[in-house]
């Protein structure tokens, strides 16, 4: 399987999660038959996708905790550490209407489109209709932004042309629903992105598909998209203090394990509790992600990766 992951700053874990599935992967490439895409012997190719015209999405005031400097410290890191200047450069594309709306409704689809076309009062009214969601006139062109670029770092991995890829997108999308914008999330970019591949680029031979999801928080909205689908496993590991963390549901619980065909095809790891630390982590990744990984052998995997894990 190949990797891309979907970035939102924040903090480093001393255990990075993702050191654990790279292993898998390299396990699996030496077992694999001789014969790859790229030349023996040849570095990895890494893409590397961010766009300034994600910077448009912005509150118009200061309280909200998701703004556009979140994707600026990000890339300041990486470039203060030499990282940028490794990889392979990629800038964003607007995503189609009907690859967004192949998990989204249209009704909604048709909301962030002109969302942005509001005068700043509406604006305010119409985000209060839904669950911690604000809206700018930027909001627009940065939702189907951060859509396209997850299919387009996606799309570049699966053909072989990259390794792997990361794509520093706003606003995130693991929270948006089938029908609702819902934690700061207006798309579902991550579940776009894995309904494209399977479904709109059969030629590219992915049909099963790894999503993880280790933000703090628990990917809501990505799993629902799923629940019944088995050709997407999808693991989420995060805060949940028996439903008191948000979003507040009980379908974060570790019961919930997919329903019909997709019947065990969803696994949550809720944590009970503030602080949890390396060894739980370690112990999460050993005895059930890598072990159920291996055994569904999936053609790609997709990281939801929010580090707000780091200090929740």
């Amino acid at each position: 399987p190949s990797l891309i992951r979907l970035a939102a700053p924040g903090f480093r874990f001393r255990f990075h999660p993702e050191f654990r599935l790279r292993s898998l992967l390299r396990r699996r490439r030496m077992a694999a038959a001789a014969g790859t895409a790229r030349q023996a012997g040849a570095a990895p190719r890494v893409g590397l996708l961010y766009d300034q015209r994600m910077l448009a999405h912005a509150p118009a005031g200061k309280k909200e905790k998701e703004t556009p400097e979140r994707l600026r410290a990000i890339w300041r890191k990486l470039a203060a550490e030499g990282v940028t200047s490794r990889c392979v450069g990629m800038r964003a594309k607007v995503a189609k209407e009907k690859y967004i709306a192949s998990v989204h409704a249209r009704k909604h689809v048709d909301l962030i489109r002109k969302i942005s076309s509001k005068d700043s009062s509406d604006l305010k009214k119409t985000a209060k209709k839904f669950d911690s969601v604000y809206f700018s006139k930027g909001s627009s062109e940065s939702a189907f932004l951060a859509a396209g670029s997850v299919i387009e770092v996606a799309e570049k991995v699966a053909a072989g042309e990259l390794s792997s890829a990361i794509a520093l997108v706003r606003p995130p999308g693991h929270h948006a629903e089938h029908s609702k914008p819902m934690g700061f999330c207006l798309f579902n970019n991550v579940a776009i992105a894995a309904n494209y591949l399977l479904n709109e680029r059969p030629d590219l031979g992915i049909n099963k598909i790894l999503i993880v999801d280790w933000d703090v928080h628990h990917g809501n909205g990505t799993q629902n998209m799923f629940y019944s689908d088995p050709r997407v496993l999808f693991f989420s590991v995060h805060r949940y203090d028996y439903g008191r963390f948000y979003p507040y549901e009980a379908d974060a619980s570790h019961v919930f394990i997919g329903d019909e065909t997709g019947r065990g095809y969803n696994i949550n790891v809720p944590w009970e509790h503030a602080k949890c630390g390396d060894a739980d982590y370690v112990a999460a990744w050993d005895h059930v992600l890598l072990p159920v990984a291996e055994a569904f052998d999936p053609d790609i995997i997709l990281l939801s990766a929010g580090f707000d894990a780091g200090t929740g």
